[in-house]
């Protein structure tokens, strides 16, 4: 029988992803991930946040980091690695981070747009009314069923 690792987080991101390029163009981005739970003890309201290290790879690294920006609410599916590196004084350290296979943005409709995209003039900009407008105007003739 083979273990299970899978990863459910909900929380909002605590920067910005740090995008790197490795060889070959391999993507990979990672970002600090909050999240909090609310209980009571004694009658008081007590918040507790936890800090997540999430590593996301090449295509999914490429959407994250065109759309993901800090305070934005994810819902992140990954799996848990332990990892270790020599820090700058020769001592052996261990992280471990969340490897997500996937995420969906969550929270209101207009905080899942690109992330410090140029937007394009107004006047040069297809309206949506324009082009479903367009579409529905071949008639019922054209539809395939």
């Amino acid at each position: 029988m083979s273990g299970v690792n899978k990863v459910i987080l909900v929380g909002h991101l605590g920067k910005d992803p740090e995008v790197r390029q490795l060889e070959g163009g391999v993507t990979v981005v990672n970002f600090p991930l909050a999240t909090t739970e609310n209980y009571s003890r004694d009658g008081r309201k007590i918040e507790q946040t936890e800090w997540h290290n999430v590593v996301m790879w090449r295509g999914l690294a490429d959407i994250a980091a065109r759309y993901l920006q800090k305070g934005k609410l994810v819902y992140i599916e990954g799996k848990l690695r332990t990892r270790s590196y020599e820090d700058k004084e020769g001592h052996k350290r261990y992280v471990t981070e969340v490897v997500a296979d996937n995420f969906n943005m969550l929270g209101r409709k207009s905080d899942n747009e690109p992330a410090a995209q140029p937007q394009p003039a107004a006047d040069t900009a297809p309206r949506v009314e324009e082009t479903v407008g367009n579409f529905n105007q071949q008639g019922d003739d054209d539809l395939p069923f």
